[in-house]
């Protein structure tokens, strides 16, 4: 049993609250920090992220809508997001992308 583990549920979920909102900030201040190197890297991204809060949400019988979701992780409106600080994917990206996929297929 790790020592994490021994925490109640109110404070373990406040300590896992906080470190999830540290991530959008570390993504946020990241931002050239691409979606596609996530997805090559850590095979999620911030739309990843967007879609388990909608799961979550939904899972207590909550809702809420994905592009409020977005919004919430990317720290404004997904479309100025991407016209702000989206890039092309270079054929190199894809390329990495498409092999992440196809080891992830291979394996299971």
């Amino acid at each position: 049993m790790s020592a994490f583990d021994e925490f109640d549920p109110t404070t373990r979920t406040e300590l896992e609250a906080a470190a999830f909102r540290r991530l959008l900030q570390h993504l946020d201040d990241n931002k050239d920090v691409q979606n596609i190197d996530l997805m090559i890297l850590a095979d999620f991204c911030r739309n990843c992220l967007s879609k388990w809060l909608v799961t979550a949400a939904d899972e207590r019988g909550e809702t809420l809508d994905y592009e409020a979701a977005r919004e919430y992780v990317y720290g404004m409106p997904y479309s100025e997001w991407k016209a702000l600080y989206q890039g092309k994917a270079t054929p190199e990206q894809l390329a990495a992308l498409d092999a992440r996929q196809a080891q992830k297929k291979a394996k299971g």
